[in-house]
C-alpha cells in the first residue's frame, strides 16, 4: 500500500499521463512510446519513463537500448543525476527517455524518491508519460499514484476488459488525487489489436461492449497490424510510421489526448476481394 506523504510539495506543471493495463502483453508499451513520440512530433517536450523495474522493455521500443548507462532506480537512490540517466531521442526532438533498471527489484522504488523524480521532470518538459508495468504490485501503482490522467490499454477480449476494470477502480481510489479530494483521474480507454473481421465472426468483443463495461471515454482504437511487430522489431515508434493504420490511428490517439475532435476510423470491417478470401490474402499494413 502506498501512503501519502506529508509536507509542502513543489506544484507540478507538467501533465503526468500514466498508460496502463490490467493484463500484461496489449501493447501497452508500444502505446506509450507512440504516445509519447506523438506528443513530441507536435512540439511539446515530452519525456518517457519506465517503471517496469526488472523487466525493462520500453528502451527496446524507442531503439535505445545500447545507450542505456543508468535508470530510473539509480537515480531515485542517488548513484546518478537525472541528467545523467535521461536519453535524448534520435529520431524526435524534444524527447527524453528514462529507462528502469534490469538488476534491480521493484521494490528500490519509492514514493518520495518518484514524486522527486517527478517533480525535477516537470521544471523541463510539458508532458511526462509513465509506462506502467501490467497488474497492481507496486511499480504499477507508483506509476498510477501521481497520474493527472490515465490511458487504460486493453485488447477487445474478455480477460483483458475485466482486468482493465480492475485497474479503474485502482485509479479511482489509490491515486493522490483521490486521497487528496481532489478532482479524480481523468481515464481514457484505448483499445489495441483490433480486428473488425474477427469482431463481425464473434471471436472478439465488439467497441460497444467495450465501452458498456468499461464506461469511459475512448480515446484510440489501434488496428491489428504488422506495422506495430516491425516498428517494435526496428525499435522504431510505430506512430513514426504514419503510411499505416496503426501509425494513423496513434496519431489521432494523440490528437485526442491534447482535446481535438478527431473521426474514429479503422472500426468497421473491409470488404475483402474474391481473390483475396480464396488465397487468404490482404493483411494490412
Amino acid at each position: 500500500m502506498i501512503n501519502n506523504l506529508s509536507g509542502n510539495r513543489k506544484f507540478i506543471l507538467a501533465k503526468i499521463i500514466v498508460v496502463t493495463s490490467g493484463k500484461g502483453g496489449v501493447g501497452k508499451t508500444t502505446s506509450a512510446a507512440a504516445i509519447a513520440t506523438g506528443l513530441a512530433l507536435r512540439g511539446n517536450k515530452t519525456v518517457v519513463i519506465d517503471f517496469d523495474v526488472g523487466l525493462r522493455n520500453l528502451d527496446l521500443i524507442m531503439g535505445c537500448e545500447r545507450r542505456v548507462v543508468y535508470d530510473l532506480v539509480n537515480v531515485i537512490q542517488g548513484e546518478a543525476g537525472l541528467n545523467q540517466a535521461l536519453i535524448r531521442d534520435k529520431r524526435t526532438e524534444n524527447l527524453h527517455i528514462l529507462p528502469a533498471s534490469q538488476t534491480r527489484d521493484k521494490d528500490a522504488l519509492t514514493l518520495e524518491g518518484v514524486e522527486k523524480v517527478l517533480n525535477d521532470l516537470a521544471e523541463d518538459f510539458d508532458y511526462i508519460i509513465c509506462d506502467s508495468p501490467a497488474g497492481i504490485e507496486r511499480g504499477a501503482q507508483l506509476a498510477m499514484y501521481f497520474a493527472d490522467e490515465a490511458v487504460v490499454v486493453t485488447n477487445p477480449e474478455v480477460s483483458s476488459v475485466r482486468d482493465s476494470d480492475r485497474i479503474l477502480g485502482l485509479l479511482s481510489s489509490k491515486s493522490r488525487r483521490a486521497e487528496q479530494n481532489r478532482d479524480p483521474v481523468k481515464e481514457h480507454l484505448l483499445i489495441t489489436r483490433y480486428n473488425a473481421n474477427r469482431v463481425d465472426d464473434g471471436d472478439m468483443l465488439n467497441l460497444e461492449d467495450i465501452r458498456e463495461i468499461l464506461a469511459i471515454e475512448l480515446i484510440g482504437l489501434i488496428p491489428e497490424s504488422e506495422a506495430v511487430l516491425r516498428a517494435s522489431n526496428q525499435g522504431v515508434p510505430v506512430v513514426h510510421d504514419d503510411k499505416s493504420d496503426a501509425g494513423q490511428a496513434y496519431l489521432d490517439t494523440v490528437a485526442r489526448l491534447m482535446g481535438e475532435e478527431v473521426p474514429l476510423r479503422f472500426h468497421a470491417a473491409q470488404k475483402r476481394s474474391l481473390i483475396s478470401r480464396m488465397f487468404g490474402g490482404g493483411g494490412r499494413r
